[in-house]
C-alpha cells in the first residue's frame, strides 16, 4: 500500500471516532444519572479504591489497562479515583497523581508467586486507612483478601478478569489458591463484575452469585504521525504481522512464529510488541526461536503513540492466546479497522467475529494457511470503517464507566 493509502486511512481511523464521555453526558444509564455527584472540590465527593493490579499508567497487562482507562471515566463522573499500585512497576517511588487520579506505589516482593499476594494485603491495609466508598478488587487472586477488607469495614466490589488459574506458569498450589480467590470473591465481596458473559453464567453456576456483565473497552486516539518506530525497527506500513502481548506460555507467541516460518513470504514481517516480567525459561525460548527464524522483529513492551503508530501500519493482527478474559489487544486492533485472526478459545468467540478470523488453538498449519490468506486479500475502506464504527459502539470505555458506577451506585444505596 502507497504512503497515499496509509494517509488516507489514518485520516479514515481519526474521522470515525466517536464523542469521548464529556461530549456525552446525555447518554449515561437513568441508574447513573441517578448516583450523586457532589460539586468538584468538596470533601464529600465519593472515593473508590483499586488494588489488585501492578499499576498505571502504561503498564504492561489487560487489567492494568482496564484501570488505568476506568479510572479515568470515574474521576470524570466526579469521583476520586485511588489507584494502589506495586512500587517496582511505576514511574515515581512516592504518590503523584496522573489525569486526576492518584496513585499510590506500595513495595511488595519481586517473587512471582508471592507478589501479588503480599502486595494486595498491604494494599488492603492501606485501603482502609483512605476509607473509601468502594474498595474495587481487580482479578481472582487479589480477591484472596476479600475477607479481610470486610473486617476492616470496607464496601468490596471484585471484578472477574479470568480464570487465572488456567494459566501455564502457575502449579498446583498457586492455581488452589487462585480458585480459593474467585470463590472468596465471589461469594463474600458486595458487588461482582465479569468481562465476559462466560464468566458471568460460569460463576451464577458454580457459586449461585449474581455477576453483572462490564466487558473491556477500547477507545483509540487519533493517530497523530510519525514517531519514528518504523524506522527503529525497519518496518513498512501494511507490510508487517502484530501481536502486542506479554511474554508468557498462554499468549503463544511460539505458535505465531512457528506459523509465521511456514508462510514464508518475504516481504512480511513479524513484530512482536510485549516483555516478560521476569526472565522465564519461556520468554528465553521466545528469543531464541525469534532470532533462527528471518524476519521476526522482537520490539519490547510499547505504549502509548509508538504502539499506536504499530496498530495503525499493521497488515494483520494475530491473537493465538490460549487463556484470556476479554482481550483489550484483540479489541484495540479491532478499533484500528486491522484483519485479525484469533484462536477458536471461549473468550475470542465471545466476540463474535467472522469465523475466517478463528483458528483451532495450536493447530500451526491452520494459522499458517490463515495468516497467508489475510494478508493476500487486505480489507477495502468499507470494511475498516465498518470494523472501527462496530469496536467503539460496542466497546467504549465511556459505557463500562456507566455500567460499573451502577454496581456502585446499588451498593450506595444500601
Amino acid at each position: 500500500m502507497s504512503r497515499k493509502s496509509e494517509v488516507s486511512r489514518n485520516r479514515l481511523v481519526q474521522s470515525s471516532a466517536l464523542p469521548r464521555a464529556h461530549s456525552m453526558p446525555a447518554g449515561l444509564p437513568e441508574e447513573v444519572a441517578s448516583i450523586p455527584r457532589p460539586a468538584a472540590g468538596r470533601r464529600d465527593r465519593r472515593r473508590v479504591v483499586m488494588l489488585g493490579l501492578r499499576g498505571i499508567p502504561n503498564v504492561q497487562g489487560g487489567v492494568e489497562k482496564h484501570v488505568e482507562m476506568l479510572a479515568g471515566k470515574l474521576v470524570e463522573h466526579g469521583w476520586d479515583a485511588d489507584v494502589i499500585g506495586r512500587r517496582h512497576y511505576l514511574q515515581k517511588p512516592s504518590s503523584f497523581s496522573w489525569n486526576g487520579i492518584r496513585v499510590f506505589p506500595l513495595w511488595a516482593p519481586r517473587l512471582m508467586a508471592l507478589e501479588a499476594f503480599v502486595h494486595t494485603f498491604v494494599g488492603v491495609c492501606f485501603a482502609a486507612l483512605r476509607r473509601p466508598d468502594i474498595l474495587h478488587i481487580h482479578a481472582i487472586g487479589p480477591a484472596l483478601l476479600v475477607p479481610v477488607a470486610r473486617l476492616l469495614g470496607m464496601k468490596v466490589v471484585v471484578t472477574h478478569h479470568g480464570y487465572d488459574y488456567d494459566r501455564q506458569k502457575w502449579g498446583g498450589f498457586a492455581k488452589r489458591m487462585l480458585r480459593l480467590g474467585e470463590f472468596m470473591g465471589m461469594r463474600l465481596s458486595h458487588g461482582r463484575i465479569a468481562v465476559s458473559k462466560e464468566i458471568v453464567h460460569a460463576m451464577g453456576e458454580r457459586h449461585r452469585a449474581a455477576v453483572t456483565f462490564v466487558p473491556n473497552g477500547v477507545a483509540v486516539s487519533p493517530f497523530r504521525g510519525d514517531t519514528g518506530i518504523l524506522d527503529e525497527f525497519a518496518l513498512e506500513p501494511r507490510r508487517y504481522i502484530l501481536l502486542a502481548a506479554r511474554l508468557v506460555p498462554e499468549k503463544r507467541q511460539t505458535d505465531l512464529i512457528q506459523a509465521f516460518a511456514k508462510v514464508g513470504n518475504g516481504e512480511f514481517k513479524l513484530v512482536l510488541a510485549g516483555d516478560g516480567e521476569f526472565e522465564t525459561p519461556y520468554v528465553q525460548q521466545v528469543r531464541a526461536m525469534a532470532a533462527n527464524v528471518g524476519g521476526v522483529v522482537l520490539a519490547g513492551f510499547q505504549t502509548g503513540d509508538r504502539l499506536a503508530e504499530l496498530f495503525a501500519n499493521a497488515a494483520l493482527f494475530v491473537l493465538p492466546s490460549s487463556h484470556e478474559g476479554m482481550p483489550i489487544a484483540l479489541l484495540e486492533a479491532m478499533a484500528h479497522g486491522l484483519p485479525v485472526l484469533a484462536s477458536d478459545i471461549v473468550a475470542n468467540r465471545e466476540l463474535d467475529l467472522p469465523s475466517d478470523d478463528y483458528f483451532p488453538l495450536g493447530d500451526i498449519d491452520a494459522l499458517a494457511t490463515a495468516i497467508g490468506s489475510k494478508i493476500a486479500n487486505p480489507p477495502s475502506e468499507e470494511q475498516v470503517l465498518s470494523k472501527i464504527r462496530h469496536a467503539e459502539l460496542t466497546y467504549s470505555w465511556t459505557g463500562v464507566a456507566a455500567k460499573t458506577l451502577a454496581v456502585y451506585g446499588a451498593l450506595l444505596s444500601k
